[in-house]
């Protein structure tokens, strides 16, 4: 039976930029928090070759107990299933300390996935000592099936956080959907806004797309960025730290916009206090519904209206 979201989402934060940092590179974390990454995943799957996994274990778990700053560590553990030896339970149990904000749970195909990880962390916090729930769980939509059953997903465990499709040239999601990569990416929107929607119903906080592979090309990353964004994301998961910056930017609102959400807060304020439900403001019809979303957007990047 599915858990609904429990009031658990207040701990999560909104992630602009999360760069992904092989685990058995701790040291790169240096980098990462250098570049503005709101947070780093630390990698134990893929990014780590299968005789290094025990080593690359013990780095992350040494630098999740030495966490110490505003940017916040996940961990991409091993599959949780048989064939994978059970290495994600071993990740779990090795990882789960106070310095740890999420688990990143790949090759997400159903729910139940997402109720065992849910399970072993709970175990795993409490043999910590830990609050139950406190750590996030970020599934990873790599299958079509996972993909499809997104909103079930999001709804099976209250610590579900930044649940989004993460699409890229090449890798698992292309194969398993079968779309080609075009420069810019357009053939996967309809599948990203797919998710946004099913994230959004289910009451994951905060979701989060990406990937942009090609390190060079900035712009390009860019417009991707903004793509995203426009769709209802919050943020992206990054390959490179010379992506961060630019995330970070286009998921921030400018001093203009903040400006203009007081502005629009303030207009409606005026109307309701002459008895009036909507005003024109700057040249467009506004009413409570617009001046709630501004209040959101000033709230979350600590800017309150006077």
């Amino acid at each position: 039976m599915s858990s609904d979201h429990d009031g658990s989402d207040d701990r999560r934060a909104p992630l602009r930029s999360l760069l992904f940092v092989p685990g058995s590179r701790t040291g790169w974390l240096a980098k990462a928090e250098a570049a503005g990454a709101d947070a780093a995943i630390l990698d134990l799957e893929d990014a780590v070759p299968q005789g290094a996994k025990e080593a690359a274990r013990e780095a992350v778990a040494e630098a999740v107990e030495q966490a110490a700053g505003p940017m916040r560590l996940l961990v991409r553990i091993n599959p949780l299933d048989r064939a994978a030896g059970w290495a994600g339970a071993d990740d779990l149990r090795a990882v789960a300390r106070a310095g740890l904000y999420g688990v990143v749970l790949p090759k997400v195909d159903r729910a139940d996935d997402v109720r065992v990880a849910d399970r072993l962390l709970t175990w795993c916090e409490r043999e910590a000592g830990l609050p139950e729930g406190r750590i996030a769980l970020v599934p990873l939509l790599e299958t079509a099936r996972g993909l499809r059953e997104a909103y079930d997903i999001g709804r099976a465990a209250g610590r579900v956080a930044h649940l989004g499709a993460l699409t890229a040239p090449g890798g698992d999601v292309e194969r398993a959907v079968g779309y080609r990569w075009s420069p810019g990416g357009e053939e996967t929107h309809a599948l990203r806004a797919r998710v946004l929607l099913d994230a959004r119903a289910a009451g994951s906080p905060h979701p989060v797309a990406g990937l942009w592979a090609d390190v060079a090309d900035l712009a390009g990353l860019r417009r991707f960025a903004e793509q995203n964004r426009a769709l209802g994301y919050e943020g992206m998961t990054v390959i490179h730290p010379s992506h961060v910056a630019v995330v970070n930017e286009v998921f921030s609102p400018d001093a203009e916009e903040l400006a203009r959400c007081e502005r629009l807060v303030a207009a409606v304020a005026a109307a309701q206090a002459r008895g009036e439900g909507a005003v024109l403001f700057e040249g467009r019809m506004v009413d409570e519904a617009m001046a709630e979303t501004a209040r959101r957007t000033l709230a979350r990047h600590n800017s309150p209206p006077a």
